[in-house]
């Protein structure tokens, strides 16, 4: 089962770099978002391909045609937080004002209810294990926040588990649909989104998807947009990682898009037996 899915952020929304941190900030840069979303409508459309789109609130009340054309071409519009802050840097309450603005925001356009979530950056640890119990009071039926090993943002290796598969809280059940994993020298490494799948030569990246049961695909809008401008303060590293394979992603997704078998999150939640699906009880440490 291979998931396509699409994060819709503009090119300035990068985590932990304070000239882009928060909403104050971001009003100093141009967007580029409307037209690096046509480059994805079309792909879309030229491919067949369905997708889930996790949308910022922010972008839902500042390019409202976005939203609106992503539900009216029949693609499901998921949340992945309002402001896109790292979930873990907020309080309870704070998530909460986040998520119901934003999950406000887009419902207030499409007229269809938020079923879904991705948090920013995968934030989610085992200090913050209360996000889950507030999307199921929001009403949120699926997340795909888990990242089942440790990385930059925390991670949740204790979910030990890179398959869709409830989540049980005191509250109840939660799908979740975990990033996958793939273990290589003992060492656990993801191909599927973001820097990720710029940075992984194509030959690769059908090796890791040839012995991959389950692929959960994140991408951005940015990922394809090779004239976006640099960004100040950037070290080495980061700045490699946001930048290289830029010009080749779109092909390399229309390749992998043609090879391979994708489907939404709906597609992927009907196509499952979750009566056999594994249970993993999260509890708070």
């Amino acid at each position: 089962m291979n998931i396509l899915t699409f994060d819709i952020e503009d090119w300035f929304h990068i985590l932990d770099n304070e000239s882009t941190k928060t909403e104050k900030e971001w009003k100093s840069f141009e967007s580029r978002l409307e037209s690096n979303m046509e480059k994805i409508f079309n792909l879309l459309e030229e491919t067949g391909q369905d997708a889930t789109f996790f949308a910022l609130g922010w972008v839902a009340r500042n390019y409202p045609d976005i939203i609106k054309k992503i539900d009216a071409l029949g693609y499901e519009v998921a949340t992945h937080s309002d402001l896109h802050q790292l979930a873990y840097e907020y309080d309870p309450k704070a998530f909460q004002n986040d998520l119901e603005r934003s999950v406000k925001s887009i419902e207030d356009l499409t007229g269809k209810k938020v079923k879904t979530y991705r948090a920013p950056g995968f934030s989610v640890k085992e200090e913050n294990l209360w996000v889950f119990d507030l999307l199921m009071d929001l009403g949120i039926e699926r997340d795909c926040s888990v990242f089942p090993a440790k990385r930059a943002h925390g991670g949740l290796e204790r979910f030990g588990y890179a398959q869709p598969a409830y989540i049980r809280r005191e509250k109840g059940l939660l799908k979740e649909f975990p990033i996958n994993l793939y273990e290589i020298f003992g060492k656990k490494i993801i191909f599927s989104g973001g820097g990720y799948f710029r940075l992984i030569p194509y030959g690769l990246l059908r090796y890791f998807m040839n012995r991959s049961e389950y692929v959960m695909t994140y991408l951005h809008p940015r990922d394809f947009d090779p004239d976006q401008p640099m960004i100040e303060g950037l070290s080495m590293v980061r700045r490699f990682k946001s930048y290289y394979g830029l010009g080749s992603s779109l092909l390399k997704l229309k390749r992998l898009i043609e090879e391979y078998p994708f489907v939404s999150l709906n597609e992927a939640d009907e196509m499952i037996d979750w009566k056999s699906a594994k249970t993993i009880q999260l509890e708070d440490l």
